[in-house]
Order: C-alpha cells, then structure tokens, then sequence
C-alpha cells in the first residue's frame, strides 16, 4: 500500500472517530425495504448492507431493523394470480393477501436478512411485530381491509435484545386484542419503533437519493428539513404517493424525540456509514431545526 493511500484510510478513519464517539451506546432504526435493491444484485446490497450494520454494533451503536418486502409481495400476488391495488400509497389487503403478506415477510424477507447479517457472527435475530404482542394494530381503513395502524409499540422484546447485544430485524405484521394479523406499512412501523426506543436515529433506505422540492429535477434535492418544512410540501403535492407514509412517519418521530430522520439511497454502496460517520452525510435529514450537518469538537453533544 502506498504512503497516499495509506494516509487517505487514516483520514477516513479520524474523520469517523468523533460519530463513533457521539453515538456509541445509541438506538438507530434503520428500515429496509424491498425497493432498496432496485439497481443492484440482492446478494450484492443485502452484503453491504449488513456490513454497515455489523460495523456500527461493533463501535456500539444499537441498530435496530425494521423491513419491509412490497415489491416481493406483488410478485408472489402476481405468481398466484391476485391482482395488487393501491390506495394512497398502501395496498388493499384482503384475508388471503394478509396470509400472503405474512409468508413473504416473516417467512422469506425475515431470514434474508437474518442470515445476512449472520455470515458475521451469530448477532441477529428475527422477530416479528406478533412475537410478544409488540405491535398492536387496528384497521386503518375498511376500504382497505386488513392494513393496519400502530395502536401501540411494547419494546420489551428490542430492549432484551438489544441489552445482550443482538441486532432485531422486525418483521412489520402486527395484532389487535383478538389476534386478527394486520399487514402495516414498514415506514409507518420503523417510525412507531423508533419512537418507542427514543432513538438517536431513524433512518429509511430506498431507492432515491433523497426528497427533493420538485419531483423531477435532480438540482432540487432536500439536504435538510424540518418537519413543518415537509407538511407544506405535502400540502403542496410536493410529496405524494408512496413516498407519504415514509415522510409522515419521519415528522412525527421527529416531533416525538426522535433526533434525526434521514432518507437515504439504499443503492448507493454504504450508505448507512457515509451518512453516520462523514462530515458531507448524505440524503435528506430531517430535524426539528437546521444545521450544517457538522460534529460539535465535544463528543457529548449532537449535530
């Protein structure tokens, strides 16, 4: 190795010591979804993905996994010849979909990235928004059918597991008080966990590089916000969609303790590491108030 390149990997390295510092010991739920490996091979991204999370609990940070599997749940809808509807943005569920929904994520999606993470120790663990009552659900609409709406998170379990040093990966299937199973959206659960866990971060893979002020113009895209910020652009058409769930879910997480929500480019090789541990961050981070993205000198304070 030469002495350049070796003093570009030190610099990369004291770049990161302050974040390690500032968030060793903290909670950051990162959602997955299905949608973050448009673009690449699934071996590839699930790969560097639980690189970057194998990392982060290394240097002791707590992540926590919430996934979604929309797009793997259409195909399987599709290959049992069920058509998929939407309606702002969430998928008509009736009791078959619901059983379908189920298999695709507690029984195809959940592994996945269990085993993943895995490759590198025996760290993860998969769990479901059923296992011991940890999601409460109610309908959210009957036009819907079985969709639900987070009634109430009990972290019980997350907590356990994080306290002995595992990393949950949550499937999001919740339950009402009759054991009627809800398929909810993954945004929607990451945001309502987060919250739960008053985590430093809570952070959304997808597969775009971030919001931007005009849906069609790249030069538009939204480094920081404010959740007043994206209320009007909403309210303006701005953000419409699927992409609603997900900015709901980062206001209200935001406004409920949640420090930073960030939305982020899961296609994009680390992405996770480049926006916890650079200076630059990347994506779109949504805060109660604006900053310029830079590290206090004193590891005790937060950007």
């Amino acid at each position: 190795m030469s002495a350049v390149r070796a003093a570009e990997r030190a610099a990369v390295l004291v770049e990161a010591l302050p974040y390690i510092q500032r968030f060793a010991g903290q909670v950051v739920v990162v959602k997955y979804g299905g949608n973050a490996l448009a673009g690449a091979s699934e071996d590839d991204a699930l790969a560097l993905f639980a690189e970057d999370l194998v990392l982060m609990r290394a240097v002791g940070m707590r992540p926590v996994v919430v996934h979604g599997g929309g797009p793997q749940i259409s195909d399987l809808m599709t290959r049992l010849g069920k058509v998929t509807e939407f309606r702002r943005g969430l998928r008509v569920t009736d009791a078959e979909t619901v059983d379908i929904a189920r298999m695709v994520l507690i029984g195809q999606v959940n592994p996945q990235l269990v085993s993943a993470i895995n490759v590198h120790g025996p760290i993860a663990v998969g769990v479901s928004g059923e296992d011991a009552g940890m999601i409460k659900a109610h309908a959210r609409d009957p036009e819907l059918g079985f969709v639900g709406d987070v009634t109430s998170v009990n972290p019980m379990i997350l907590e356990s597991l994080l306290a002995d040093g595992f990393i949950p990966v949550v499937a999001t299937i919740g339950t009402d008080d009759q054991g009627q199973a809800y398929n909810i959206n993954a945004d929607t659960v990451a945001g309502a966990i987060a919250e739960a866990l008053q985590a430093e971060k809570l952070v959304y893979l997808t597969d775009i590089e971030g919001l931007r002020r005009v849906v069609d113009d790249p030069d538009s895209l939204i480094r920081q916000t404010t959740p007043d910020e994206l209320d009007q652009l909403i309210a303006d058409g701005a953000i419409a969609g699927g992409m609603i769930p997900k900015v709901d879910s980062c206001v209200r997480a935001v406004r409920s303790g949640v420090r930073r929500a960030h939305i982020l480019d899961g296609r994009i090789p680390h992405v996770l590491l480049l926006e916890v541990f650079t200076d630059e961050g990347i994506g779109t981070m949504v805060r109660e108030a604006p900053d310029d993205h830079q590290i206090p000198i004193s590891p005790l304070e937060g950007p």
